[in-house]
């Protein structure tokens, strides 16, 4: 089986509304279960906000670092979830399931499997 980077997209800004949140979260453990209990599931996290990150790069042979994000976006990587599946058919009926559950933007990227 081949495994997939799902990843969620968010806007910047504060979390939604309880009353509005919370339907969501509770559809979104159901896609999780469904998963799970299809063997799919490999891990899945969530991120805290951009202005936590630290972005390292090197330049001229020295590691600078900085805080926050190194562009200026209206939306971020707010999560992901990693899947196993048997072909892409299923990997997109899974990412499929996930953005009807949260409402939000799903990339769906498969991972490489050479081990680089």
């Amino acid at each position: 089986m081949s495994r997939y980077l799902l990843s969620i997209y968010q806007p910047d800004g504060p979390a939604p509304p309880p009353e509005f949140l919370e339907p969501i979260m509770a559809e979104l453990a159901q896609v999780n279960a469904d998963l799970r209990a299809a063997g799919g599931w490999v891990f899945a996290g969530g991120l805290l906000p951009p202005d936590q990150a630290s972005v390292l790069r090197m330049a001229d042979g020295e590691l600078l670092v900085t805080d926050g994000p190194f562009v200026e976006s209206k939306e971020h990587l707010g999560g992901f979830t990693v899947i196993e599946a048997p072909d892409p058919e299923t990997a997109l009926f899974w990412a499929a399931r996930f953005a009807r559950a949260i409402t939000l933007p799903i990339e769906l990227r498969p991972l490489r499997d050479d081990g680089a």
